[in-house]
């Protein structure tokens, strides 16, 4: 099985673009019409989809720990810190995961690129 992305509202398109350039199944916040909510709605969303989030944004890191601590169920987290992961480099990270994992893979984790 593979693992569906859920991309945060400010990733670059270019990692989008070169995800589905792969193959790999990926849905923006945008295209879900969730631009601007809260980080909580959105990876209550994402679990709802059964899909990972990938996000820079230090604030889920946050949110997937208190849930972690909390023992509140959610689909994971990867997360890629924008000043020290190249586009290619999350590009090619990701479909890695996604293509050579499993949903319970990362369930209720957080997985940090670069790999």
């Amino acid at each position: 099985m593979t693992i569906a992305l859920y991309m945060d509202e400010h990733i670059h398109a270019s990692i989008t673009v070169g995800l589905r350039l792969r193959d790999v199944n990926v849905l923006t916040v945008q295209e879900d019409q969730r631009s601007g909510i809260a980080d909580t709605r959105l990876l209550d969303r994402a679990t709802e989809l059964r899909r990972v989030v990938f996000s820079q944004d230090q604030d889920f890191l946050i949110e997937a720990q208190h849930r972690q601590s909390e023992g509140i169920p959610f689909a994971g987290v990867i997360y890629a810190h924008q000043r020290v992961v190249t586009i290619g480099d999350c590009v090619r990270d990701l479909e890695i995961i996604a293509k050579a994992s499993d949903p319970e893979d990362l369930a209720n984790l957080v997985q940090f690129l670069p790999l």
